[in-house]
């Protein structure tokens, strides 16, 4: 590829965003670029003292209908689209009086700000943007000849060319900013799609398209030989995403896939009820407790597993106090996220230097509605997000006996958590905190033995005289399809146990609840995580 420089003498500028747009045209100006501009934009550069034409002295057409017909003319088109080696073009471009514009800098009317802020069904649909998307794809089609920038962030790029071109950008720069482009307008349209889906209430439309806008290049992915990358969507859902970081490494792929899943988890508990924590390892938590404070919440979230904690992710859902800051810094963490952080726990972990800390401002709602999206070869498998919540749930008694009040709580707060945990997932716990979490195996009685097992475990560390799955409460993402996996909880020590029920042997299940004297409540909500 060669450098095939292209002189800009005309730029066209259009910008809702006008962050560094004076500099940028004072810039061009220097380099003798003609400038050509609409609306607000050229008033902008007007009034900073620059000479700048009006797009309608362009086109000889005025702007109309509030504005939705400015630039959709062959003058702007034709000047954009042109190829400038073509002879049958520069001899259309002669006939008809059209100039070249070997620039173009638009970014588009603010669709995706004005539905985050909650506005109206017309007053989103008025910050659709028509002409700058045309103009963007014309200039991106036409890159041999005409250089397109779509955000602020690359107004350096262009002027270092032209600085060292003599006016002119390069080929290598011109596809760069081209591919940029087309990604910039695809995500614009996907926004626009999923909302229009969103208010139609339309679940699986013909066509779905997600984009978004690049946060960071990451280092490697899951393994050293993977790329990755971390991008924003739109919805600006509060977690790993929106997160502050205020110190430390940056982020890994594992560190922001293990962040979002603490951070979720710890959404389920309303900061106003009680203090909570979540520590995860490889996206699931080894510890989840409830406190009267956040150090009480954290030191009953390690007891359940503190061998996994190690090198793990810890979320909280009230902001992080100087009592906790310490406690967590006595074992190795990869991660804190936390809505918020008093200036003492901020100093106190700044002593660890690559313990990164991240202020997400508020807590995910674990009601809302949206979309996952999941890759499989040759397609995408899109749902909505499981936003089922214990809080809305019916706890419906089928066995003889029914959870006393601290079972009841117990079991509350267990189904929580069994949520977030990969299936097949069985929790033990007990007094507001999880004392055994077993996760992602093939058989639920492999899951029920290995969490009873990790108890014991914990019961050995604290040298406990037993597991405190004894006088536990156990919570199933799923119906147990067979009585042995509950048995398997019962022989741990469980007294009661909630499941979503609807198996063909609940009636078997519940047979042997109450042949041990166990409570058992049906939800009729599954929590499948895979």
């Amino acid at each position: 590829m060669t450098d095939h420089p292209r002189r800009v003498t005309r730029a066209l500028l259009s910008v809702s965003d006008k962050t560094g747009l004076i500099e940028f045209a004072k810039a061009l100006a220097a380099h003798d670029v003609e400038l050509v501009s609409t609306g607000g934009t050229a008033k902008a550069i007007a009034a900073a003292g620059l000479k700048v034409k009006d797009v309608s002295d362009l086109t000889g057409f005025p702007e109309m209908m509030d504005g939705r017909v400015k630039t959709l003319h062959p003058k702007v088109h034709g000047g954009l689209l042109a190829i400038r080696d073509n002879k049958e073009h520069a001899e259309a471009m002669k006939t008809h009086g059209i100039a070249p514009i070997d620039l173009l800098v638009v970014n588009l009317y603010p669709f995706e700000a004005t539905v985050d802020k909650g506005a109206g069904f017309e007053d989103c649909i008025e910050n659709i943007d028509i002409g700058g998307p045309a103009m963007i794809r014309a200039a991106a089609k036409n890159h041999d000849d005409v250089a397109v920038v779509v955000e602020a962030d690359d107004y350096k790029a262009v002027l270092d060319e032209l600085a060292a071109n003599n006016g002119a950008t390069t080929l290598k720069l011109r596809r760069r900013l081209a591919a940029k482009a087309y990604a910039r307008t695809g995500a614009y349209d996907a926004a626009i799609s999923n909302w229009f889906n969103r208010q139609l209430e339309i679940d699986a439309p013909d066509f779905r398209a997600f984009g978004g806008k690049l946060i960071q290049s990451l280092r490697y992915g899951e393994n050293p030989h993977q790329t990755a990358a971390f991008y924003a969507t739109p919805d600006k859902r509060p977690g790993v995403s929106t997160a502050r970081q205020l110190q430390g490494k940056e982020l890994s792929y594992n560190n922001i896939n293990d962040t979002d899943a603490a951070y979720e988890c710890i959404g389920e508990f309303d900061t106003k009820r009680t203090a909570a924590c979540v520590i995860v390892k490889h996206a699931n938590p080894c510890g989840v407790a409830e406190g009267s404070n956040l150090v009480d919440a954290y030191r009953k979230a390690l007891a359940c597993d503190s061998t996994s904690a190690f090198g793990g992710i810890i979320a909280m859902n009230r902001a992080l106090d100087a009592d906790t800051a310490r406690e967590i810094t006595k074992i190795f963490t990869e991660v804190i996220i936390a809505p918020d952080a008093s200036e003492e726990a901020i100093a106190i972990i700044g002593g660890k230097k690559n313990l990164r800390l991240l202020l997400a401002g508020s807590l995910p709602d674990p009601r809302a509605p949206g979309l996952t999206a999941k890759t499989v070869a040759g397609g995408l498998l899109v749902q909505s997000r499981d936003n089922a919540v214990v809080d809305h749930m019916i706890f419906k008694v089928v066995t003889k006996r029914a959870p006393s009040d601290a079972e009841m709580r117990d079991l509350k707060f267990a189904f929580r958590v069994a949520k977030h945990v990969k299936s097949n997932t069985i929790i033990y716990a007990k007094d507001l905190a999880t004392v055994g979490i077993g996760a992602g195996q093939m058989s639920r009685v492999d899951s029920a033995r290995i969490a009873a097992r990790k108890a014991q475990d914990a019961a050995n560390e604290l040298k406990l005289a037993e597991p405190l799955t004894k006088g536990s409460v156990v919570a199933s993402d799923a119906f147990f399809p067979f009585a042995d996996g509950m048995l398997a909880c019962i022989e741990a020590g469980a007294t009661a146990v909630v499941q979503p029920g609807g198996s063909m042997r609940d009636d078997e299940v519940i047979k042997a609840a109450d042949e041990h004297g166990i409570a058992m409540v049906f939800t009729g909500t599954r929590h499948f995580r895979h």
